[in-house]
């Protein structure tokens, strides 16, 4: 009996002490993790790190972060694209950039002929995309064109014309419309077959549109 009592306390002391040894290991003098331990902790924070994407700047502006011309940015005209001493049907509105800072003209110009017309001028709608824009930087200009009539019928004598903007929203209005001085007379005629371009850069591709009317 007092031999078998010797052996367990033989074996529960050196259980004890491998036990100390493999925490002594496991841990620094100063009471941190260390060996395999550490190793793994390093991994994971690497990996974690190594997650994040960096952050890129981009220094060319969208469209949308540029404000949407309003009448005061811009200053309108009309000329007549007929012969001289022909009626005046086929006009071409320019829309220049006044301001100081770059800005959008949005689709199409909300057009109304004469005091006595129904509406705003129909639009013609395979003259351009929908969402076309044009970016004006200050003295850069944009064009559209209006056919006063198509010979269709209700013709009446047209002694204004004006004009708006839309803003980026289909269907609104940047800014109130304003007056644009006809092209060389003091009245002209129109009818139901008016129709406006959107605006383009290119006052040949705008005319495109309307000249063959």
């Amino acid at each position: 009996m007092r031999s078998t009592m010797s052996s367990w306390k033989t074996y529960t002391g050196g259980a004890v002490a491998i036990a100390a040894l493999l925490t002594s290991a496991a841990c620094s003098p100063d009471g941190k993790n260390s060996g395999a331990g550490a190793a793994a902790s390093t991994s994971a924070t690497a990996s974690a790190s190594s997650s994040v994407e960096p952050v890129t700047a981009t220094s060319k502006p969208s469209p949308t972060a540029i404000a949407a011309c309003s009448t005061a940015d811009l200053a309108f005209s009309a000329t007549s694209e007929d012969d001289k001493g022909q009626p005046v049907r086929h006009i071409l509105l320019t829309a220049t950039n006044t301001g100081r800072t770059t800005c959008n003209v949005y689709r199409y110009p909300y057009v109304k002929l004469g005091s006595d017309a129904q509406g705003l001028v129909p639009v013609i709608k395979d003259s351009s995309d929908p969402m076309a824009l044009s970016t004006l930087a200050p003295g850069q200009s944009t064009y559209a064109a209006l056919l006063a009539t198509g010979g269709q019928m209700d013709e009446y004598d047209a002694h204004t014309l004006t004009v708006a903007v839309q803003s980026d929203k289909l269907g609104s209005h940047a800014s109130k419309p304003v007056d644009v001085a006809l092209p060389g007379v003091d009245s002209l005629a129109a009818d139901d077959g008016q129709r406006v371009t959107y605006w383009m850069t290119a006052q040949g591709l705008a005319l495109r549109f309307i000249m063959s009317r």
